[in-house]
């Protein structure tokens, strides 16, 4: 069916695209260019507008060709979500709200939501189940938890199935380098370790090393982009074949601290990543670390690609072919 792909150009939206592409889907993507790239969209249309246009949003789905709705539209810096709130929260609910709105008014009942880790705010307990009390410690969790909510009394109110699909550490780019990770300004642990294993930049800046754990550095769920993709496409499936909305984690279950990430890292490049350790952040977690058992009972999945030699492997190679 033709997929609406909000966010499309987008690192994750990208690769999702070209997953469902591989499945007989058509992406029909809906991007603003604000963030995301215009070559990213290799596999179906580009709608270049914005989700706060409620008119370009109308026209999109005029004609009934549109099946369901995959949204990655949103920011994704925590540390400027809570310098600029305003921004994010109008960014993520109200335009969340008018893609609703549209979809409601269109009769499309299917949406796949990228939701985050960040609901759950400092863990209590890890792995992290999908009931675990939601305390969100930025304005970017928050606005992810409350377009859940959205979805949730959508779903109520007007028949909307939807997939909460809240993932922990995205990392990688596609294994046949069609697509890759580049953000403006970048914030994410593997492209700017391999910048500086590049000299790109002149080092890494590493956040905390007295953190309670084997090597002193912070614990993460690393989950290769292209299984991401391909949980997005079962979701879809999932919803369409059980109208049945849920949520579920998205990550592997294994956690990695900083320094296994760069040791990985300089696996794939054969160079070392000079570091300048620095004080923890606030709001910065000690370990984060999904339990995804509801993601393989529901859906069928499993992480393929995600082992850290195949995530820094992949990310390098896009990164020499992009810079």
């Amino acid at each position: 069916m033709n997929v609406l792909v909000a966010g499309g150009a987008g690192y994750i939206g990208s690769h999702t695209c070209k997953a469902l592409a591989a499945a007989g889907h058509t992406p029909v993507v809906f991007d603003s260019l604000e963030k995301g790239h215009r070559e990213s969209v290799k596999w179906g249309a580009l709608i270049e507008a914005d989700l706060g246009d409620r008119d370009a949003l109308r026209r999109a789905f005029a004609g009934g060709e549109i099946g369901g709705v995959i949204h990655f539209a949103a920011y994704i810096a925590v540390g400027e979500s809570m310098k600029q709130p305003v921004r994010y929260f109008r960014n993520s609910v109200a335009n969340t709200l008018n893609l609703l709105e549209a979809m409601v008014e269109a009769g499309v009942d299917r949406i796949v939501f990228s939701s985050t880790d960040a609901v759950y705010g400092d863990p209590e307990r890890v792995p992290i189940p999908e009931d675990h009390p939601y305390r969100p410690v930025s304005v970017y969790g928050e606005s992810k938890l409350m377009v859940e909510r959205l979805l949730e009394w959508f779903g109520v109110c007007h028949g909307i199935a939807s997939a909460r699909l809240r993932y922990f550490n995205a990392a990688g780019a596609d294994p046949e380098g069609e697509a890759g990770e580049d953000h403006e300004p970048e914030t994410h642990l593997i492209p700017l370790a391999l910048a500086a294993a590049a000299g790109r930049i002149p080092h890494l800046e590493m956040f905390g090393t007295d953190w309670p754990t084997p090597d002193g550095t912070p614990i993460r769920d690393y989950i290769h982009v292209t299984d991401l993709a391909d949980a997005h496409v079962r979701a879809m499936r999932r919803l369409v074949e059980t109208r049945e909305s849920f949520t579920a984690n998205l990550g592997t279950g294994t956690g990695h601290t900083v320094r296994e990430v760069l040791r990985a890292v300089e696996r794939a490049t054969g160079r070392p990543v000079p570091v300048i350790e620095k004080p923890r952040r606030d709001g910065d977690a000690i370990s984060l670390v999904a339990d995804a058992a509801r993601a393989r009972d529901l859906l069928g999945w499993s992480p393929r690609h995600s082992s850290l030699d195949e995530i820094a492997e992949t990310a390098w190679r896009w990164y020499n072919r992009t810079h």
